[in-house]
């Protein structure tokens, strides 16, 4: 499957049919129409939000789900308290994530603070650790030791 070459000058003409069909709602098997680095620079793909996401902390997914599942659509304000008093082993993870998507917005596409709110944020699984312990006449237990990857999305609120 070949994709077609755009030139910049074309996509910046049809700048708002390809921005309607990319953000068309689909259903769950119809996949949007990936575009490439070129396409989202000349589109302006991404440019309304701050991203940040860090991989192989050493917390299960389950544990810091519990956590995000808190956080999810409110403030950015809001959000900061509730992970600052919330005694989890995510929350400093979670913390320095809110720290860092906040600067991403606020630094690289001059977002205005007061109106970021958490979008979206989600943890799955990342490599499991597999370590042996010593059991009772010469056997082993197998003990997994789960990582996860968070990825936290800041938009600003119409």
């Amino acid at each position: 499957m070949a994709k077609n070459k755009v030139s910049k000058a074309e996509l910046v003409e049809n700048k708002e049919e390809v921005r309607i069909e990319s953000n068309k709602a689909r259903r769950k098997f119809q996949k949007a129409p990936l575009l490439t680095k070129k396409e989202k620079k000349a589109l302006g793909v991404g440019r309304d939000e701050g991203r940040a996401s860090v991989k192989h902390i050493s917390v299960p997914a389950t544990k810091v789900k519990l956590v995000i599942d808190l956080i999810r659509g409110k403030s950015l304000e809001e959000a900061y308290a509730i992970v600052k008093h919330t005694p989890r082993a995510a929350s400093p993870y979670i913390l320095k994530l809110l720290q860092s998507a906040e600067a991403n917005a606020v630094n690289n596409f001059e977002l205005d603070k007061e109106k970021l709110y958490v979008a979206e944020v989600f943890a799955g699984q990342g490599t499991t650790l597999k370590r042996i312990m010593a059991n009772a006449r010469g056997s082993a237990s197998r003990i997994n030791k789960r990582t996860s990857h968070i990825t936290l999305v800041l938009k600003e609120r119409a």
